[in-house]
C-alpha cells in the first residue's frame, strides 16, 4: 500500500484531476478558439468555416489584411476581415504562416485596443491562433504584442477574450527567457493571479499553465507571483480534489518554493498540511510533487523540518519510499526527505546530505 490509514484524520478521497495521473506532465496545452453563434448565423457561418479550412491565397489574406488597416473600413467589415483571419489561422497550419508573413499581426494587435468588443475578442483570438505555430511568436513579439495583449488580459469586455490573451501570453512566455520576463515586467502576472482566483474552470486553467511557463522561463516572476497573492489560490485549488486544478496547483507552487519569499509565503500560507495530505492521499504523480516540494522546504532550514514532521509526514513518506508501485526515482526522494526530517535540529546538512537531495534540487 502507498499509504497507512492510520497515519492522519485528515484522509478523505483520493485527490484526482481530470485525465491518466500517471501522466509525467500535468499541463496539456492552454484552451484555444472556441467560437460559438448564435443559430441564425450558423448556416453561414458553416460556410465559412469550411472555406477557412482550406489553405488560403496569398492574394486573399492580402485583401483582408489590407482592410484591417484601411481608416474608412468600416466596423462590420473590420469585424468580418478579423474573423476570417482568426478563422484561417484556426484550422490550417499553412495558413498561420502565410498571415504572419503578410503583416497582419500588426493591425490584429492594433484591434486590441479598439472600443469595439468583438473586434477586440476576433483581434485577441487571431493572434492566439497565430501562436500556435513557433515561427510566429518572434514576429508577434517583435510587433509589441505582448501590452497590448496584457492589457486585454484585465480589460477586455468579454471573458473569451481574457481567457485567450491569456492563452497567447502563455504561448509568447515560451518563446525564450527574455519573452517570459518580457510579459512578467507588462505585468501579466498579478493579472494570471487574480485569473486564477476568479475566473472560471477554463480561465483557472490557463492561468495555472500561463503562471507555470512565466515562473519557469525567468526568476524574476516568481517573486511577482509570490506578491501578488498566488500561493493561496494555490493550496486552495491543491485542497480541493473537485476542482481539476490539484495537479496544476501543484506544480506551479513547486516552481515557487524554489526560492526563500516562496517557501516562506508556503508556510505562513498553511502549505505545509497540504502538501503532507498529498503525500498521503494524492496521486503518483501527486505524491512526487508534493515530496519534491517539501524537499525544497525543508532543505537548511531546521524549523520547517520540525514543521513537517510534526505534521505527520514520516509515516506517509515511510510508506511511500517502501510501496512497490513506486518509481525508484520517488521512493529515493521520500527517503531523503525522511532522512532530513529525522535530523530536525541540524542547521544544515548540505555537507552531509545524501545526493538524492542534490539531484532532486
Amino acid at each position: 500500500m502507498d499509504s497507512d490509514a492510520s497515519v492522519s484524520p485528515r484522509r478523505r478521497s483520493c485527490y484526482s484531476d481530470s485525465g491518466d495521473s500517471s501522466c509525467s506532465e500535468p499541463f496539456s496545452e492552454c484552451g484555444s478558439d472556441d467560437l460559438s453563434f448564435t443559430p441564425a448565423a450558423a448556416a453561414g457561418i458553416h460556410r465559412l468555416l469550411l472555406s477557412c479550412a482550406a489553405e488560403a491565397s496569398d492574394g486573399s489574406i492580402s485583401e483582408l489584411v489590407a482592410e484591417l488597416e484601411s481608416p474608412s473600413a468600416s466596423v462590420d467589415s473590420l469585424r468580418r476581415a478579423a474573423m476570417e483571419l482568426r478563422l484561417l489561422a484556426k484550422h490550417n497550419p499553412d495558413n498561420r504562416i502565410r498571415i504572419a508573413a503578410s503583416g497582419a499581426v500588426r493591425p490584429l494587435v492594433a484591434l486590441l485596443s479598439h472600443a469595439d468588443p468583438l473586434l477586440q475578442e476576433h483581434g485577441v483570438t487571431a493572434l492566439l491562433n497565430l501562436s500556435i505555430c513557433d515561427e510566429n511568436k518572434a514576429v508577434m513579439v517583435e510587433a509589441g504584442a505582448i501590452r497590448p495583449l496584457v492589457r486585454a488580459l484585465k480589460s477586455a469586455a468579454s471573458p473569451a477574450a481574457r481567457e485567450n490573451a491569456a492563452c497567447a501570453l502563455l504561448r509568447l512566455s515560451q518563446l525564450d527567457g527574455a519573452a517570459a520576463a518580457a510579459v512578467g515586467r507588462a505585468g501579466a502576472v498579478p493579472l494570471l493571479v487574480s485569473l486564477l482566483e476568479t475566473g472560471g474552470a477554463r480561465g483557472k486553467k490557463d492561468a495555472a499553465t500561463a503562471l507555470y511557463a512565466l515562473c519557469s522561463s525567468a526568476r524574476e516572476n516568481r517573486l511577482r507571483a509570490v506578491e501578488a497573492g498566488a500561493v493561496r489560490p494555490l493550496l486552495d485549488l491543491m485542497s480541493d480534489p473537485e476542482s481539476g486544478m490539484v495537479d496544476k496547483a501543484a506544480y506551479v507552487l513547486h516552481s515557487l518554493v524554489g526560492f526563500a519569499e516562496g517557501r516562506s509565503a508556503t508556510v505562513e500560507e498553511g502549505g505545509i498540511p497540504v502538501l503532507v495530505e498529498m503525500v498521503e492521499v494524492g496521486t503518483s504523480r501527486q505524491k512526487e510533487i508534493a515530496t519534491l516540494s517539501l524537499l525544497q522546504i525543508c532543505d537548511e532550514n531546521a524549523a520547517y523540518r520540525t514543521m513537517v514532521a510534526r505534521e505527520g509526514a514520516i509515516p506517509p513518506l515511510v510508506a511511500l519510499s517502501q510501496s512497490s508501485s513506486a518509481r525508484p526515482k520517488l521512493k529515493t526522494k521520500a527517503e531523503a526527505l525522511i532522512e532530513m526530517l529525522r535530523q530536525p535540529r541540524s542547521a544544515s546538512l548540505r555537507a552531509t546530505r545524501p545526493a538524492a537531495i542534490v539531484a532532486a534540487e
